[in-house]
């Protein structure tokens, strides 16, 4: 089983989202076990009615989920630890620094990760420092916190297109699910072999 951390500031819009459509694109008998915490999250029960409405429409499921907040024995044990903005990801390798190659942006992993051969985490950290560098607006997701519901279903879909690209990397079998939304290329697709070999990075 191979964990992803998604990690924002309550637990209640970004990462919630990130989490249960990770879960909806995958393939099935994933090995990938999608999981978010937040940064300032409390320990509650239930998703954001709101957020709730826009992962259906998007075909995510809701159910059983609690915002939790992010501990270094959840950073510790996932393979990939993935924030909605660099803010939340450098909260991660605070907390445990042994897991820096672990860590990246959500988006910034797509990026890096992008024709990757093997272990996808190992190239993705190694290409950082040695590919051009973007805007950082260009590596987050806006927080859509007290927005219009419009402005949390563009997040929602901006959302989904990147853990769309995610699961074609870390799971073949969506990435041949997802071969006919043009979105994957199955031939690019990659497992976490790394960490489910058991190495730490």
């Amino acid at each position: 089983m191979i964990r992803v951390l998604f990690v924002c500031t309550g637990n209640m819009h970004r990462s919630a989202l990130a989490e249960r459509l990770l879960a909806a694109r995958l393939g099935p008998g994933s090995a990938v076990r999608p999981e978010s915490a937040g940064t300032g999250a409390r320990h509650r029960s239930g998703m954001d009615p709101a957020t709730r409405r826009v992962l259906e429409e998007l075909g995510g499921d809701g159910e059983g989920f609690a915002s939790r907040p992010l501990t270094e024995e959840l950073v510790g044990e996932a393979g990939l630890v993935l924030g909605l903005a660099r803010e939340h990801r450098e909260a991660a390798v605070r907390i445990s620094p042994l897991a820096m190659r672990r860590c990246f942006t959500l988006k910034e992993f797509v990026r890096l990760a992008d024709g990757a051969s093997g272990d996808v985490v190992a190239e993705a950290a190694a290409r950082r420092g040695l590919v051009g560098a973007v805007p950082g607006p260009e590596d987050e997701v806006e927080d859509p916190w007290g927005q219009p519901l419009d402005v949390l279903r563009a997040c929602a879909q901006e959302v989904d297109r990147a853990v769309t690209l995610l699961a074609g990397l870390l799971d073949p079998a969506s990435g041949l699910l997802d071969a006919g939304s043009g979105l994957v290329d199955p031939a690019s697709a990659r497992t976490l072999s790394g960490v489910a070999a058991g190495r730490l990075f």
